[in-house]
């Protein structure tokens, strides 16, 4: 194949490109070279010039479209585009040209007389000012999707690395290469690991807690998001490692570009509020009265202007007045602008600034009015799971250490739900303080670790892996061994026990993590001199590895296989509550490193570039303990439930993590109770989408689950509750609820954890990101909405008041003419 693909003759017909629908060729399911001959490209040279050109003519530029709003016009006119706002309007006029009219005929035109009408226009362009703005305001989610993406990739083109190459260029069949750090300009498919692992942070597009290990071997043709390992997504970040990809689909055939298609179709289709309904319906009935009174009102007073004589049993001799006709037609238009309630309006503005200020103090940002009694009608809360109902941190929720013989175990409760060390603490510990085999936990988990924790904006942010970040806050909980705290210079660090430890033992070399043998490990050197290699990662893999175990007391003894039995019944216990799983072990006995302190010219450096070389080396361990680990629900969101509940609204949780994590949390959360049967109540979001009826499953009594759902399934769910008559309210924090969240009745981001994506596809912001506070927002929005009929009802009966008032007015005027 020539550089580039240039064997492609300018003859051949343009489907004989490489097509960037993922339906007709599913490139995560194909194997390398079947894609680099599919895509015309060899991943060593990359494209040339020339088809570069070629193929931007074919799929355009890297980049979302930029869809145009609509006029200004069309906008003010859509806001009169309402039943009681067009009564007010002709109300308006009518009440204007009888001012006129009655100035005209008594000869002396009196500005009171136009105060009404003035009044109801100056409402109305309020009103619809607030309205245009509302409206100029939507298309900003979609403005914010596009700031996601990246600027900037590596791209190897003409056989030639360019570093900094804007995203916006790049075409299908590009050869990118991605580093830690890197934002994924585009969808791509992974070629080459050039390190021995890859992660990627997906969680914004597809709801996962954790980052996802890729690889570059093919998955199923029909895997889900989630499932494409082999995949990378536009708007994602590298967290580890290093590859070369194969861009498969740019711009708006992203995943992230089918993200913004939905939020596009959803912002057209978005519908009236419930309580606007209810007004639209209260316009053609007040409509229909008032026609039917101002015709009876001009009927009963027909005496007054016709009269007849009856000639032989026939009416004869008419007599008609014009004058008089009209003095009656204006007496019964008056009396039906006096019906109309022109406050209304203004004062459901004013009800709805209001609550927006009561919600406020109570942390529930309101980006829309009219979503302030939308809330008050929720009969159903969709919710997001990670981010929303969870933290989206990871934190330590258990630790396994070793007894003071073979055949026991201890096991410490930690709590906490942040990345805070001094959220929580660990339940159980020993008085004196750590024992040897904890000390030895303490130091692996804090020098085998790569990520930190830094505080900023009044909140603990992870640095790095979250399950490293997590282990850390452990270590600080755990605290130092007696008497260490007189040296060190991290006194006031957030990670001070940490930095103690790195300071106690340095590293000097470190064994990356990679999907075989699922464990990193690092070469430390202490300050005795002695090298000893520090390993954490899964259980099942250290146990295989390791032959002996630490006691409490420090001492080693062999692992014997009922040793292994007890730590495995330990890990399946642990396992059982969807925890993650980490195990921790060390080796003293290193020859080969006796004397290596990180030098290049060390032969025992060979050893260290050669990944396949890491297994041998942690081998013969001596295992010390685990801990498992969670995204945590937030300790508000169970009593939430409950309350939701209580008000007889119905949560459902929909989310892209796994289905037994989001089981577990559902469970603990109070969505189900504890031995509830959820066979029938649990989904993933493929296995919905193939349900004949998806309106009769989301009728079910009690809570549902949707997991591994994806943008389209979350949109979906929402649109067909809709459909049935239920008011949703969908929170969520990430670009995969934005969907969701704009067709919604009403979208609630989460302020903090939230993306700019979700916040502005969203009608409220929870500046708090706490749960619990959707539920007081829904308190005050259904207390505005009763407020709001009783002052419909108080202002109806009290223009019928006036209406009867000015009927004996005019018939006593009558009776003196």
């Amino acid at each position: 194949m020539g550089k580039g693909g240039e064997g492609c003759g300018k003859g051949e017909m343009i489907t004989s490109r490489p097509t960037a629908d993922p339906d007709v060729f599913p490139a995560w399911a194909k194997d390398i070279q079947e894609c680099e001959k599919r895509y015309q490209v060899n991943k060593k040279l990359g494209l040339s010039s020339a088809e570069v050109e070629n193929r931007r003519k074919i799929y355009g530029y890297n980049e979302l479209e930029k869809h145009e709003g609509q006029s200004i016009w069309s906008l003010i006119l859509e806001q009169f585009n309402d039943t009681l706002v067009r009564i007010l309007l002709v109300a308006a006029v009518v009440s204007f040209v009888l001012a006129w009219y009655d100035g005209e005929e008594g000869g002396e035109m009196e500005i009171t007389a136009f105060v009404e009408p003035l009044v109801i226009f100056l409402i109305l362009i309020v009103n619809a000012f607030v309205g245009v703005w509302q409206e100029n305001n939507a298309e900003k989610a979609l403005e914010a999707l596009k700031e996601i993406q990246s600027e900037q990739a590596t791209v190897i083109r003409d056989g030639v690395k360019i570093p900094n190459l804007p995203a916006k260029e790049l075409v299908p069949g590009d050869i990118i290469e991605l580093k830690v750090g890197d934002k994924v300009p585009a969808d791509m498919r992974v070629l080459e690991l050039v390190s021995s692992t890859l992660r990627v942070e997906q969680g914004s597009l597809t709801g996962e807690s954790e980052a996802v290990n890729k690889t570059n071997k093919l998955v199923n043709e029909d895997a889900d998001i989630q499932g494409k390992r082999s995949m990378v997504f536009a708007g994602t970040t590298v967290v580890n490692g290093n590859c070369f990809c194969l861009v498969t689909q740019i711009g708006m055939e992203t995943e992230i570009g089918k993200v913004h298609a939905q939020i596009h179709v959803a912002a057209q289709s978005e519908e009236d509020t419930p309580l606007k309904k209810k007004l639209n319906e209260f316009g053609e009935v007040l409509t229909m009265i008032i026609g039917v009174v101002c015709v009876f009102v001009w009927l009963i007073n027909v005496k007054y202007f016709l009269s007849w004589e009856f000639v032989d049993g026939w009416p004869r001799n008419f007599k008609f007045s014009f004058e008089k006709c009209t003095y009656y037609f204006e007496i019964a238009v008056a009396l039906a602008v006096a019906a109309i309630p022109e406050g209304l309006p203004a004062v459901i503005t004013t009800c709805l600034a209001l609550g927006t200020r009561k919600m406020a103090q109570k942390n529930a940002l309101v980006r829309k009015l009219p979503s302030v009694e939308t809330l008050g009608c929720t009969t159903v809360i969709c919710s997001d799971k990670t981010g929303t109902l969870t933290t989206n941190q990871m934190a330590v929720a258990k630790l396994v250490a070793m007894g003071g013989d073979a055949g026991t175990l201890r096991s410490f409760r930690v709590d906490g739900t942040t990345y805070n060390p001094s959220d929580g603490k660990i339940h159980d510990w020993p008085s004196g303080g750590m024992d040897a085999n904890l000390q030895t936990i303490a130091k692996i988990a804090a020098i085998c670790n790569d990520a930190g924790v830094t505080h900023s904006d009044n909140k603990f942010v992870a640095h790095g892996m979250p399950t490293e970040a997590a282990i850390k806050v452990l270590v600080e909980k755990m605290g130092l061994p007696k008497g260490s705290l007189s040296g060190g210079s991290a006194g006031s660090d957030i990670l001070r026990c940490c930095q103690w430890w790195n300071e106690y033992e340095r590293r000097i070399a470190t064994l990356e993590f990679d999907r075989d043998r699922k464990s990193m490990g690092v070469i430390v050197n202490s300050k005795s001199g002695r090298r000893s290699l520090l390993v954490k990662g899964a259980v099942e893999n250290l146990l295989e590895r390791s032959s002996k175990m630490q006691l409490c007391d420090g001492s080693v003894v062999p692992l014997d296989q009922n040793s292994r039995n007890l730590v495995s019944c330990a890990l399946q216990d642990v396992s059982s509550c969807q925890l993650r799983c980490l195990g921790f072990a060390y080796k003293d006995e290193l020859p080969e490193f006796e004397t290596y302190d990180g030098g290049d010219d060390h032969p025992a450096h060979d050893l260290l570039l050669d990944p396949s070389n890491y297994s041998s080396i942690e081998s013969n361990l001596t295992f010390v303990g685990l801990v498992g680990l969670r995204d945590p629900p937030r300790e508000e969101v169970h009593q939430a439930i409950v309350d939701c509940k209580a008000a007889g609204i119905r949560v459902m949780v929909i989310t892209g993590d796994n289905k037994d994590t989001a089981e577990a949390i559902c469970r603990e959360i109070g969505v189900f109770g504890p031995t509830e049967d959820i066979s029938s109540n649990s989904l993933i979001g493929k296995e919905f989408m193939e349900l004949l009826d998806k309106k009769a499953h989301l009728r079910q009594s009690g809570g549902l689950l949707f997991s591994r759902a994806e943008p389209r399934h979350k949109q979906e769910i929402v649109r067909l509750l809709k459909e049935d008559g239920e008011v949703v309210a969908m929170t969520g924090d990430g670009v995969n609820d934005a969907p969701a969240l704009k067709l919604a009745d009403i979208g609630i981001a989460m302020g903090i954890a939230g993306t700019e994506v979700a916040k502005e596809a969203s009608d409220m912001v929870l500046a708090d990101d706490n749960f619990s506070t959707i539920v007081a927002a829904i308190g005050e929005g259904r207390s505005i909405y009763d407020n709001m009929k009783a002052f419909i009802r108080w202002t109806t009966c009290n223009s019928i008041g006036i209406q009867s008032s000015r009927q004996g007015h005019h018939e006593e005027a009558s009776s003196q003419k």
